[in-house]
C-alpha cells in the first residue's frame, strides 16, 4: 500500500484503540450478564458485537505494523545504519515481529468464532 493509505490505517488505528478497548473490556461482563443472570439475546448480541470491536482493531493493525517494519528497513538501508550482511537477519527479526500481529489477530477472529459457536446455538425455550 502506498504511504497515504498507511496514514489513513494509521489514523483509523488509532480512532479505534479507545473503541477496541472498551468493547473488548465490556464484552466478557455483558456476555455473563446476558447469559447466567436474564438468558437475553440482546445482551449476548451486545456482548459478541463489543468483542468484535477488538477483531477489527487487530485487522486495521496489520497493515500498519507490515508497513512499520518495511519502513525501518528501508531506512536502516537507505541511512547506511546497517550493512547489507546485517539488514537480512534484521528483515527477519522485523518479519517475525510483524507476524506476531497476525497471531493476535487470528486468536481474535478464533475467539469471536468460538464465543459465537457458544452462545449461538443457544436454546431460549
Amino acid at each position: 500500500m502506498n504511504v497515504v493509505m498507511q496514514y489513513k490505517m494509521l489514523k483509523i488505528r488509532h480512532t479505534l484503540v479507545p473503541i477496541a478497548n472498551f468493547g473488548t473490556n465490556a464484552a466478557w461482563p455483558v456476555l455473563i450478564i446476558g447469559t447466567l443472570f436474564t438468558s437475553s439475546d440482546f445482551l449476548i448480541q451486545l456482548g459478541l458485537l463489543l468483542f468484535s470491536f477488538g477483531v477489527l482493531f487487530q485487522l486495521v493493525t496489520l497493515p500498519v505494523e507490515f508497513n512499520a517494519s518495511a519502513r525501518a528497513i528501508n531506512i536502516l538501508r537507505d541511512n547506511n545504519i546497517l550493512t547489507r550482511e546485517e539488514l537480512r537477519p534484521t528483515k527477519k527479526v522485523l518479519t517475525a515481529a510483524a507476524l506476531t500481529y497476525v497471531a493476535a489477530a487470528v486468536s481474535m477472529i478464533l475467539s469471536l468464532l468460538r464465543l459465537m459457536l457458544i452462545f449461538g446455538g443457544r436454546d431460549n425455550d
